[in-house]
């Protein structure tokens, strides 16, 4: 076996693949294992990273750490969702800088992970765990108001209800239980929630043995569309001081340790409210969608960085952790909210977005050709865009323009009558 460094990621898909890439760059090679047989559907487009030193779908947990040994990895991460609670077990067992299993599930389970935080003290919101329609409406009426329903064990937006009335309620219920979700498990029941009124914002952090680093914070927009009250369209970079991120980052230190996340990175989503910051949800795990690629453009590292530090040179990562991260440039991400469905000609608008003054890339989800959907999560964007400046106010303006430009207007679609 060779003598290099080796880290383990395991389902390294889309979100984890850059990881992976600066896993290489730092002169350490790739271990991937798939910790299910099947892809998870929302995860399908991935592409494989090459030259990887090895690869292949667990079974059990014996052979798989049998494998692995011979490797002699340096740590064991988990590259997304589905990768959380086996990359806690084997980096337990090869007694690698680990979690641990004793919270595994709750770093995984949405209404585990609030009665956890809240166990330890840490303020979250009022929640149930419904398993049929008339306990959601007997919780529903005692809370009063809008209340949000989810998931347990999914992902990226995927059959998140915002419900204000009990018809839409038990109408979400329906949609939630019993079917099968971005992440290819099964939901059983719903999570139901208290509806948290207040500014979102998404905190990255790397740990190690429990020294927390807040890689970055973004502050998000949301819009009230396509049959929903609060779907984000965009991400603002913001610096790591003022009241607001002082109170995010000490909070979001506290859920980190009530949760047992000791080592690696963390993805926080947490919303500033009246009463102070309230968690939405957490994942153990690198931010997706790229983010933390983009936050390179303005501080010139990243959670990728110090994941990679964290696990390669302990004694560095300790002695910067508490530095605070400096912006060079503002940087927005913001995604097309498409409110049109058919099959799509064209976009009309991409090139009076692409000569904006801090227009930086784009990426197109959906060609033309293909059949767009409503947006309704974070899996039906079309496209998304990152906006780049060294003024601030060019950035902001910039964004205000895309989504004056964004509507039904946008897109072009074939006549009905020359679909397929």
């Amino acid at each position: 076996m060779s003598s290099a460094k080796h880290v383990v990621i395991v389902d390294l898909y889309a979100s984890a693949m850059r990881l992976a890439e600066h896993f290489r760059q730092a002169g350490v090679a790739v271990v991937r294992v798939q910790s299910t047989k099947e892809v998870p559907r929302a995860l399908q487009s991935s592409k494989k990273l090459d030259h990887l030193a090895d690869d292949f779908v667990h079974e059990d947990s014996a052979t798989t750490v049998e494998r692995l040994a011979l490797y002699d990895p340096i740590a064991v991460v988990a590259g997304g969702e589905t990768g959380v609670e086996l990359a806690d077990a084997l980096s337990e067992a090869l007694e690698l800088p680990s979690n641990g299993v004793e919270l595994s599930e709750a770093r995984r389970n949405k209404y585990l992970m609030i009665e956890t935080i809240k166990r330890a003290g840490v303020p979250g919101a009022r929640q149930i765990t419904a398993s049929d329609e008339e306990q959601l409406e007997e919780w529903h009426q005692s809370i009063g108001g809008r209340v949000v329903l989810k998931p347990a064990r999914s992902a990226a937006g995927d059959h998140v209800f915002f419900c204000d009335t009990l018809d839409e309620a038990r109408a979400a219920y329906r949609k939630i239980d019993g079917t099968v979700n971005a992440l290819s498990e099964r939901n059983v029941g719903v999570v139901a929630q208290e509806y948290l009124c207040g500014t979102e914002y998404i905190v990255n952090t790397v740990s190690r043995d429990g020294h927390h680093r807040v890689c970055e914070i973004w502050k998000t927009s949301r819009l009230a569309v396509n049959g929903l009250s609060d779907l984000g369209d965009g991400a603002y970079l913001i610096a790591q001081r003022g009241e607001a991120q002082d109170q995010l980052a000490a909070y979001a230190k506290s859920v980190l340790d009530a949760l047992g996340i000791r080592h690696g990175p963390a993805h926080l989503e947490v919303k500033l409210t009246n009463d102070g910051p309230r968690l939405v949800e957490v994942g153990a795990r690198v931010a997706g969608g790229d983010i933390p690629s983009y936050a390179q453009l303005s501080i010139g590292e990243s959670q990728l960085d110090w994941t990679v530090r964290a696990y390669l040179d302990p004694e560095a990562f300790h002695q910067r952790a508490d530095e605070d991260y400096r912006r060079t440039r503002y940087v927005a991400n913001l995604a097309l909210v498409s409110p049109v469905e058919g099959v799509l000609r064209g976009y009309r608008g991409l090139d009076a977005i692409r000569r904006l003054e801090s227009f930086y890339d784009v990426q197109v989800y959906v060609q033309p050709g293909d059949r767009i959907s409503r947006t309704i999560d974070d899996v039906t964007y079309p496209a998304a865009m990152i906006l780049v400046h060294d003024t601030e106010e060019v950035v902001l303006r910039d964004a205000n323009t895309v989504r004056f430009l964004d509507g039904p207007g946008f897109y072009e679609l074939e006549p009905e009558g020359d679909r397929a």
